[in-house]
């Protein structure tokens, strides 16, 4: 088993554990919110406050919708008619949100995803898709970045996937030590990518083309 394969394979674990816990009502979400709001110092009666439960509930099942769905899924739709293309796919600057699982606060920043086709190519909106799929979960980067290689590896066997995220994480910079401006980067390299330090660098180069 490849350490791709065991990747996938302990998110699949992940997401059975999450299948199995009991979901709390809309009503339970939204007095959860109410007591945060007292915690806080304030009081939920008040004008301003009388449906932010209800909104933070509405907001938390888009921000969080990624554990609804299997990212593979979305790649299995490929295309073989390339003309015989065998070079280098890439998505540069897509925007991305997500949640630090510590304390709950938005991961904002870009990815650029590329892979190195085997025969079949996927439509690019989905690359966009899978990052999102992954993105609207509690989060590291760290654990986002190599689940997002893991799902294109295993669902498009290409002959590798490269992925460089860049963000900014608001546990650290309006919290904490409170250092503005400053970005976490991360990458994962599969097969080729990993393998080949010259393809690594087109990679990087690419990233920096204007």
């Amino acid at each position: 088993m490849t350490p791709y394969d065991n990747a996938h394979e302990e998110d699949k674990l992940n997401s059975n554990e999450r299948t199995s816990l009991t979901k709390p009502s809309r009503a339970e979400a939204e007095a959860a919110v109410e007591t945060l709001l007292k915690w806080a110092g304030d009081d939920p009666s008040r004008e301003g406050l009388i449906d932010t439960p209800a909104r933070v509930a509405r907001a938390y099942e888009e921000f969080f919708s990624g554990y609804e769905d299997n990212p593979e899924e979305m790649l299995a739709r490929t295309f073989e008619e390339v003309d015989g293309y065998d070079d280098m796919v890439m998505l540069r600057d897509i925007s991305l949100q997500s949640h630090c699982e510590h304390h709950m606060v938005p991961i904002l920043g870009k990815a650029h995803i590329a892979y190195l086709p085997d025969r079949r190519v996927v439509g690019i909106s989905k690359l966009a898709r899978v990052l999102d799929s992954f993105g609207r979960r509690l989060q590291t980067q760290e654990t986002m970045t190599a689940q997002v290689a893991s799902a294109i590896q295993n669902a498009l066997k290409p002959l590798g996937v490269a992925i460089l995220v860049d963000a900014q994480h608001q546990c650290m910079t309006t919290r904490g030590v409170k250092k503005a401006d400053v970005s976490m980067v991360t990458t994962r390299f599969t097969g080729v990518f990993k393998e080949q330090a010259d393809l690594r660098e087109r990679f990087y180069q690419q990233i920096n083309l204007r």
